[in-house]
Parts: structure tokens; sequence; C-alpha cells
């Protein structure tokens, strides 16, 4: 279903022994361009029902007048050190599978820093001089760093409740010119990414099995919410 689109026909002609296929300029849609992200989500997705059910099903196996049942906590703890990584490596590849986009986005991602940076300093400009304040504020390059991952917060909490309106507060957010929709969207998976480690995180060091387990099959949502914003084209 994801597989290379077919050459349009008349794409490529032979003649002489020479061949001629026009460049595709055409950028990937998301789901392509995160084709190996996406895949890695829904194996550590599988993978945490796998782990869960190491957990419950022996309990579900046990006789009723059992009290004592052994369980096998290890691929929770395996699953809470590995997700990362695996989630890492598939963004590599899909980087390395997509190198002109990449460029592309980078170019973008520049463009629209600058953008927020200049933003920044034109509000220091007209905040009160001298007027201080607890803690140190953030620079304005520390700024645009920031609201660029408030943006994909805001836009991952919204996605779960109301997919049509994040889309809407991403097309928002892009028309300002302080972001690109892509970005957004890319910041808001990674909101849902480290939501979901995080989750791992605490099931691999929870001491009572059955919250090892619930914590688990807790991270699945931020997980499977992950996928739809990796695979969202506003286009």
């Amino acid at each position: 279903m994801f597989g290379e689109p077919a050459a349009p026909a008349g794409a490529a002609r032979h003649s002489a022994g020479v061949t001629a296929t026009p460049a595709r300029l055409d950028l990937p849609a998301r789901r392509r361009r995160h084709a190996r992200l996406i895949a890695a989500l829904t194996t550590t997705v599988g993978a945490c029902a796998t782990a869960a059910q190491a957990l419950y099903q022996p309990v579900a196996d046990a006789p009723p007048g059992q009290e004592a049942v052994v369980v096998d906590p290890l691929p929770v703890v395996y699953l809470g050190h590995t997700a990362a990584p695996l989630l890492e490596a598939a963004r590599a590849e899909d980087e390395a599978r997509w190198p002109a986009a990449v460029v592309r986005e980078r170019e973008q991602a520049r463009q629209t820093y600058s953008a927020r940076v200049a933003v920044a300093r034109a509000q220091e400009l007209v905040e009160e001089p001298g007027a201080s304040w607890p803690v140190p504020l953030p620079t304005a390059e520390q700024g645009a760093v920031i609201d660029l991952a408030g943006a994909g917060d805001e836009v991952a909490v919204l996605w779960r409740d109301d997919p049509a309106k994040a889309a809407g507060l991403v097309r928002e957010l892009a028309a300002c010119g302080e972001f690109t929709a892509a970005e957004v969207l890319d910041a808001a998976v990674d909101a849902a990414i480290g939501a979901g480690l995080l989750a791992l995180n605490d099931a691999g060091t929870a001491s009572d099995p059955s919250m090892m387990a619930e914590q688990c099959l807790e991270a699945v949502p931020y997980l499977v919410l992950a996928v739809a914003l990796a695979s969202a084209d506003l286009d």
C-alpha cells in the first residue's frame, strides 16, 4: 500500500540506448517520510502488549486457589531500556532515506527559528528596562526553541481529543511565519513519544508487577498518537 508509486506513462523513454527520466522534485508524504519511525512505533506498541501479557497471563492461567504466581517482569524492563534507541535509530534511517527532504526541512527550520528569535528580540526591546525577575529569563535563542516545543506539546494534547481542531491550530501557527506545519507536527510527535517513553521508564522501575503491566500499557495511547501525528498531512 505504501510502496513506491508507479512512474507515469512515458516518464522514462529509451532512445538509442539513452534513458531520460525527469527528476522527482515533490517531497514525500509524511507517512513515507517517517515510515521507519512509524514502523518502529507500531513495533513498540506490540512489544508493550507482549510485555504486559507476560505479567498478566500467568495469573490468568493459575488455578483460582493459588495465591503466589510467578511472573516475568524482564520484558517490561527490557522494553524500558530499548524503546528509545529503537525509535532514534528509526529516525536516523528515515533521514538517510530522504536526504533531499531533510535538507529542505533544515533550511525551513533555520528560517522559522530566525523569525522566532527576531520576534523575541523585538519583545525584549519593549519590555521595561531594568526589570528584575526571580529567575533569569530565557535568551531569545532559547525562547525560540522553547516556543517550538510548546507548540508541539499543545498540538499533541489537542490532537488526542479533537484532531480537526488541532490541525486548525497547526495551520494557524504556520500562517504567522514563525513555524512550518511540518515542524510543529514533528514537535508534537516528539512530545507524544516523550510521554510514551516516560511511561515505559516508570513501568520498568515499578516494584509491583501489576503496576508494571498497567504503566506499560499506559504508554500505548501516546505511541499511537505519535503514529497519527507522524502520518498527518495537512496540505
